[in-house]
């Protein structure tokens, strides 16, 4: 099977074939909308990824240097201000990185070749510590926090620190990270003080490396009528093709879907592309 020309491989697409193969072909391949609400209550679903993409945004201003105040002025929602006043505090600690003479790098872009393909990842923040060590930085806002064993699941968690190791090196003066000088720390908005933490090494490296080239190996291997659905019917309740697969009508509940994980990891993220800079 020949993918588009161009393609370019997401967490999102990595993890969309992982979860549903059948999911990967639609989306990607056919590029089929379908008109299936993901999840119920629609509004409060849509209230909560907008409330979302909002927090990063304006994490992203205030890092790139709009006064924190400013910022504020504009949160006319409980659960946001909420959020802001959480990562004030905790923007304590990155503030005390950056008199440390730390460079900060929010919302940025990286990618990197493999199998002939190239695998892209957007991070919340690259920090990049004054003896060398790069931290990712990844905010998630979802009302429920996901346990450890599901994040370290996740194409994020492999995909991320895999792609800061091969294309780093334009935040470094030129210098590629090595594996052991990369962390992953993922912060959640509702649960400030919980942070968790994914230390990386050569190790994982090699793994990662191996895992995601044999996952664009097996993508690219496959023909017309070899993606399955999944087996797991849980992840259907959440996907908009559901009722063109024959697996529902019903959306399924956002509090159950936070409470498996985050929503963006059960393919209800939004497209921070899409949304434009706040404006004063």
């Amino acid at each position: 099977m020949n993918l588009p020309e161009g393609f370019i491989f997401s967490q999102s697409s990595l993890q969309d074939f992982v979860d549903c193969r059948r999911r990967f072909e639609l989306r990607y391949l056919q590029h089929l909308a379908w008109p299936a609400v993901e999840t119920e209550p629609v509004l409060e679903a849509e209230r909560t990824q907008q409330r979302g993409a909002l927090f990063h945004r304006m994490v992203q201003q205030h890092l790139l240097g709009v006064p924190a105040g400013r910022l504020g002025r504009m949160i006319d929602d409980e659960d946001l201000k909420r959020w802001w006043a959480n990562y004030l505090s905790f923007q304590k600690d990155l503030s005390g990185l950056r008199d440390l003479k730390g460079l900060f790098y929010p919302e940025i872009s990286l990618s990197a070749a493999l199998n002939g393909y190239r695998l892209e990842a957007k991070f919340d923040l690259v920090a990049v510590r004054p003896d060398g060590r790069a931290v990712i930085y990844d905010w998630k806002t979802g009302h429920k926090r996901p346990k450890r064993s599901g994040l370290a699941s996740r194409l994020q968690t492999r995909l991320y620190p895999y792609i800061l190791a091969r294309a780093g090196a334009q935040l470094n003066d030129g210098q590629s990270f090595p594996p052991e000088q990369i962390e992953m720390i993922y912060w959640f908005a509702e649960h400030p003080a919980q942070l968790e933490r994914f230390a990386y090494g050569p190790q994982a490296f090699q793994e990662d490396e191996a895992f995601l080239s044999d996952l664009i190996g097996t993508i690219q291997r496959l023909g017309v009528g070899d993606f399955p659905l999944t087996s797991d019917l849980r992840r259907c309740a959440y996907c908009i093709y559901r009722s063109l697969c024959e697996r529902g009508v019903r959306a399924g509940d956002l509090d159950e879907a936070e409470g498996e994980a985050d929503a963006e990891e059960l393919g209800l993220g939004v497209d921070f592309e899409q949304i434009g800079e706040i404006e004063f």
